[in-house]
């Protein structure tokens, strides 16, 4: 790549379709050579967001920036951005090598010249022994890099992504995502990426928006979004979680006493204050005993057992309700209907506002 990255800001930025508000008031900053992701439910504005940033849909009010110029009334064939669509949209008719030179073949570059172009970029994504063939003839991994070549021949400041990953089978998405992270990474790209999916997101993001009813709902690392939720709502959304009812009822040891059904447990106290909470606990945060361990546990009962291969999978009847338990095979696992002890890692316990 030939140009310099360019950020990428929201200054309080708003889209209304009549009375329908798709995205309100939001501001943040893609910063230079960064992929950050939109990421939240269908319907919360995250793809409103990304089309605004390429010019197919104008904002209502607030300004759009692509590193230090204004774009917000600039139209999509002005702006220095390229898009990948979620169904590549590739030409059924054109071979691998013209779908890819079709952006500088409409610019009105040489048509051999276009195809040079093609050609260097199909070439780094490994399609150069394929130029040939149609898109019916590729893969759907083979047709993403296609349309990830096309978006890249005229080399933009930023590139897009819409639900990239949609369409594959969950084995290729993997290495799909891994491959446009390294991508990223390689060509120092800038990128807006939106998904709807909570482990796609953290895999490949250096930044991850979450977007809620048109709003943000919290902007963070992939760490910081999944240890440190600062609302029910990311909680919840953002990779799965247990939320179950407690109360603040005194501190010890600078952490709080929760009293959770009949038993209280000490836990990190954070933000929370006096009164009642919501007890966030990750799945892997749940440790399971068959005696009652020397610290203040929860009575519970194995409702669900399953195999997964790699881990097994509990659910655990608790006085407070059901929480979703990941543990490690071992021979001696869990069976339904076991009486257990349960113990939090309080590391992965976070108390929110209820």
């Amino acid at each position: 790549m030939t140009k310099a990255p360019a950020s990428v800001e929201f200054r309080n930025v708003t889209k209304a379709y009549g009375a329908v508000v798709a995205v309100d008031d939001v501001s943040f900053v893609i910063p230079p050579a960064n992929l950050v992701t939109l990421l939240g439910p269908s319907g919360c504005g995250k793809t409103t967001s990304l089309r605004m940033i390429a010019g197919l849909e104008m904002s209502t009010k607030g300004q759009i920036f692509i590193g230090d110029k204004d774009v917000t009334h600039l139209s999509a064939a002005d702006r220095d951005v390229s898009m990948v669509f979620q169904s590549y949209a590739l030409f059924p008719h054109m071979s691998v090598l013209d779908n890819a030179a079709y952006g500088p073949s409409v610019q009105g570059k040489p048509k051999e010249q276009a195809r040079e172009m093609a050609m260097d970029k199909l070439k780094m994504l490994g399609l150069d022994g394929m130029v040939n063939r149609l898109p019916s003839e590729l893969s759907g991994g083979q047709q993403q890099r296609v349309a990830i070549a096309r978006a890249l021949v005229l080399e933009p400041q930023v590139l897009l992504f819409d639900e990239p990953l949609s369409n594959l089978d969950a084995k290729l998405r993997r290495r799909v995502r891994e491959e446009i992270r390294e991508l990223q990474l390689r060509l120092n790209l800038t990128v807006a990426y939106v998904t709807h999916d909570q482990e796609e997101a953290l895999a490949v993001s250096d930044k991850v928006i979450v977007m809620s009813n048109s709003r943000i709902a919290q902007v963070g690392s992939p760490r910081e979004l999944y240890e440190e939720p600062a609302s029910l709502f990311v909680a919840d959304f953002v990779g799965d979680s247990n939320l179950l009812d407690g109360e603040i009822v005194g501190e010890i040891n600078g952490n709080a006493r929760v009293r959770m059904g009949t038993s209280e447990v000490e836990l990190p106290k954070g933000n929370a204050k006096s009164g009642p909470v919501k007890v966030m606990v990750r799945p892997n945060a749940v440790k399971l005993h068959r005696t009652q361990p020397a610290e203040a546990a929860l009575k519970a009962r194995v409702g669900k057992a399953s195999y997964i291969g790699k881990h097994m999978e509990y659910t655990i009847e608790t006085a407070v309700g059901e929480l979703f338990v990941v543990d490690a095979v071992r021979p001696d696992a869990w069976k339904t209907g076991d009486d257990v002890f349960v113990v939090f890692d309080r590391s992965m316990v976070k108390l929110l506002l209820a």
